[in-house]
């Protein structure tokens, strides 16, 4: 997989159509009208979903990336929205259910990916229930955790940190 897709193929200016001196995989720059493009990571929003006896909501994917394999709640963060907004979004939308925002656990990026993903803890309200995102949802306790079936080195990551710290 490309690091930026986007500029693989460009060689012309968005703008007004000159040729552009494209920088891979960072920028693109037109000497014609000077329009100038940054491509940087997309921000994605994490939740460690904690039941209120300490378990940890993990979903299991319904799509690709990593579909079949249990990951954190979360998705991209969009524009015109905090980096908490999304995770309450996301978890809307992948477990049916509100939450409380608690203390951020954590910051990763890898120089070969293309997102950095932020991950809250988050407290969960009601019961989460299957959607097309996630058609099985379920509470782990630590012990109990599929640490060989995570999806993304930010899952564990995640994880480790939070039961770490008790």
């Amino acid at each position: 997989m490309s690091l930026n897709p986007a500029l693989e193929d460009a060689g012309f200016c968005p703008r007004c159509g000159a040729g552009a001196t494209v920088d891979f995989p960072r920028s693109l720059r037109c000497t014609r009208c000077e329009y100038v493009a940054f491509y940087n990571p997309k921000p994605v929003g994490c939740a460690v979903a904690r039941a209120a006896d300490g378990r940890v909501w993990l979903a299991r994917r319904g799509h690709e990336p990593g579909r079949g394999r249990w990951s954190m709640p979360g998705g991209f963060v969009d524009l015109g929205e905090t980096v908490e907004g999304a995770i309450l979004r996301e978890l809307g939308e992948e477990l049916c259910v509100e939450a409380t925002i608690g203390e951020l656990v954590g910051v990763y990026s890898r120089a070969d990916d293309r997102v950095v993903v932020i991950v809250f803890e988050a407290w969960v309200s009601g019961k989460p229930r299957p959607t097309d995102e996630a058609p099985e949802v379920r509470a782990f306790a630590a012990a109990e955790l599929p640490w060989d079936e995570l999806t993304f080195p930010s899952d564990r990551a995640a994880l480790e940190r939070v039961f770490a710290r008790g």
